[in-house]
């Protein structure tokens, strides 16, 4: 009998290379509207190789800040995502609303790249040129 042939690690990497973040933030406008409650960063090498594959869906407060980034590509993903595309500051350079699976999306300039659910930019108004605010997140206290 023949061993099978093996492509890959000899030892399994230590811990799950695969973790999509370990931090979360907040994304808002500058008037304080929330745009993105639970925003994970991907910004190792394994965050943003694994990015939102393997999800099933991102619900309307869940999305990913992808930096650096000027480009991305919804190969293998299961729905649509809206992609906005941020500078140095924080501002919209680009919105590119229901980008569809098997999909490539770029902007020049582009620094970061916010996943969102699909619609989230439509009924937020979200336009180039508008500024946001990445903050820590901070639980809120329900009352």
């Amino acid at each position: 009998m023949h061993p099978a042939l093996w492509v890959g690690w000899r030892e399994p990497p230590r811990g799950d290379p695969g973790d999509v973040a370990r931090s979360t933030i907040t994304v808002e406008r500058q008037n304080g509207e929330i745009l993105c409650e639970h925003c994970l960063v991907a910004d190792t090498f394994w965050t943003r190789f694994r990015g939102l594959l393997g999800r099933r869906y991102l619900t309307e407060d869940e999305g990913l800040l992808i930096q650096p980034a000027g480009s991305v590509h919804s190969f293998f993903m299961r729905f649509r995502i809206d992609v906005v595309f941020l500078d140095r500051e924080d501002a919209v350079l680009k919105v590119v609303p229901g980008l569809q699976r098997w999909r490539l999306a770029a902007a020049r300039r582009a620094k970061r790249t916010l996943e969102l659910a699909d619609g989230v930019c439509a009924s937020a108004g979200l336009a180039a040129g508008e500024r946001l605010v990445l903050a820590p997140r901070t639980p809120r206290e329900h009352a």
